[in-house]
């Protein structure tokens, strides 16, 4: 990747990006806010090309106290390959050759970036952000909505691989079914899992509702323990044989990147398969990890249905 301050070229394909990466609010300008950044000798963006395609952005600047990072964006179908550690270092080594000794960021609630952050080194701090606006408030929808792209996977055969294998790892590993488990403990597996992508559906659930699916013993858990400690879970829901369903499945953040993922859904899938069932299936959106589709897909399922559905903004009170 080629990493250079902002030209006249770049910009069509900057706020593109931004597009794609949802960084753009409706209350913010991005061209305005461009401008404003090429105007101030204090601030920069910084553009990562490879060949005429913008694939991450920064925009980096300074109050003559702390330094500030805005726009941190990478291409979604170039995420994990390292583009937006690459791009934010740049812009980290021109602020500090500013003189600059320290960054600040501010983050909204419900915004998964902030494991990316703690992965460079940032850490939160006891801050309070409080703002006042000098101009006429934006008006913002006080109900506003989300497109989400469903997309629904089958496979009607096991995969031709071997059996799944636990990768090497130096702490222990070992498999558990939750039977039973008490919504408390449930509620904690959705939510430390879900949380960074947006999940919602079943803390919207009653408890009455949620208890009954997630204690039926047709509806199987599995939670793999590293060190002692609770890293994701599996879901397979066996109420409707001979159709099987991978209801939930993930990994807590900090154990993201370890090889566990793809071996608890290979184990997952076996499982599975392991009831002779005529089918398996799962689905995903818009709003799970960016990654979730093409990694079901290479683990054997097949697309055959997706739909763009609008749905009320469950976090929109947290902006």
């Amino acid at each position: 990747m080629n990493i250079h301050p902002i030209e006249d070229g770049d910009v069509e394909g900057i706020v593109a990006l931004w597009q794609s990466c949802e960084l753009i609010a409706p209350w913010n300008d991005p061209l305005a806010d461009i401008a404003r950044a090429r105007a101030a000798p204090q601030a920069e963006i910084f553009v990562g090309r490879e060949g005429e395609q913008v694939v991450a952005t920064v925009m980096a600047g300074h109050d003559g106290h702390r330094g500030w990072l805005y726009y941190v964006g990478v291409a979604p179908d170039r995420r994990h390959d390292g583009l937006g550690g690459q791009i934010v270092r740049h812009a980290e080594a021109w602020l500090k050759s500013l003189g600059v000794v320290k960054i600040d960021l501010m983050i909204r609630a419900g915004n998964p970036v902030a494991a990316f952050y703690k992965t460079l080194g940032y850490e939160t701090e006891p801050r309070t952000v409080m703002a006042r606006w000098l101009v006429e408030p934006p008006v913002r929808d006080t109900d506003p909505e989300l497109d989400v792209t469903i997309t629904w996977l089958e496979m009607h055969a096991p995969p031709s691989r071997p059996p799944a294998r636990l990768p090497q790892m130096t702490d222990k590993v070992a498999l558990l079914r939750a039977e039973r488990p008490s919504l408390a403990f449930y509620r904690y597996l959705y939510n430390a899992v879900g949380e960074p992508w947006r999940w919602y559906e079943r803390n919207a659930m009653r408890d009455d509702k949620l208890e009954a699916i997630v204690t039926d013993d047709q509806v199987e858990i599995y939670v793999p323990y590293v060190g002692g400690v609770p890293a994701g879970y599996a879901e397979l829901d066996f109420r409707q044989m001979p159709n099987v369903e991978l209801a939930y499945f993930g990994l807590i953040p900090a154990f993201i990147g370890r090889g566990l993922g793809r071996w608890l859904l290979d184990w997952a899938i076996d499982t599975a398969w392991s009831r002779n069932p005529s089918r398996l299936w799962v689905n995903t959106c818009t709003l799970d990890h960016p990654t979730a589709l093409s990694v079901y897909q290479k683990a054997g399922f097949t697309p055959y249905d997706q739909r763009t559905i609008r749905i009320k903004d469950p976090w929109s009170g947290e902006h």
